[in-house]
């Protein structure tokens, strides 16, 4: 797996609680500062307070290895209780260095809830870690959406506990 594969790593999980109450939670960017080990502080930008397409937002991030972060995120879909997705830092070439969403179904009296995270097609700070070490970009990229994986993990089994917290 390389960078330039567009790697995804996603998760699903089904609660108990309607669509518009896990919306609520999805859709509060300050709540996922609370859930993610690396994100530290969402700001948004522009005098908007909310989500919608078009509207932008910065994070602060910090993780061991690659350190602390500025990313400017743009949402690029926005429809309630469905789908929630947001490009990180599209550069001058207008290619996001990640995306990532929250898709939400209906399955009876459960609301599926699924995050995904992809990986480029802009550079991101793995880029210069793979650009230092290119032998070994399959095991960073691999090392990196396992992280991804355990982080959208985390994030959806506490969703999921908010959620049918929420609901009873």
């Amino acid at each position: 797996m390389l960078y330039a594969d567009l790697p995804v790593a996603r998760a699903s999980v089904e609660i108990n609680a309607s669509p518009a109450d896990v919306w609520a939670l999805v859709s509060d960017v300050q709540l996922m500062v609370k859930l993610s080990a690396e994100l530290l502080e969402i700001t948004w930008l522009d005098g908007v307070d909310a989500p919608a397409v078009g509207h932008r937002f910065r994070a602060r991030s910090f993780h061991a290895a690659l350190g602390e972060w500025e990313s400017t995120s743009t949402v690029v879909e926005w429809e309630p209780e469905k789908a929630f997705t947001w490009d990180v830092d599209a550069g001058q070439d207008e290619r996001p260095s990640s995306t990532w969403g929250f898709v939400l179904d209906r399955a009876g009296p459960t609301t599926t809830l699924q995050q995904w995270g992809r990986m480029g097609p802009g550079r991101s700070g793995l880029s210069f870690a793979i650009d230092r070490l290119p032998h070994k970009e399959a095991k960073i990229v691999a090392n990196r959406m396992q992280e991804f994986r355990s982080g959208i993990e985390s994030n959806l089994e506490a969703i999921k506990a908010l959620a049918e917290k929420a609901a009873a």
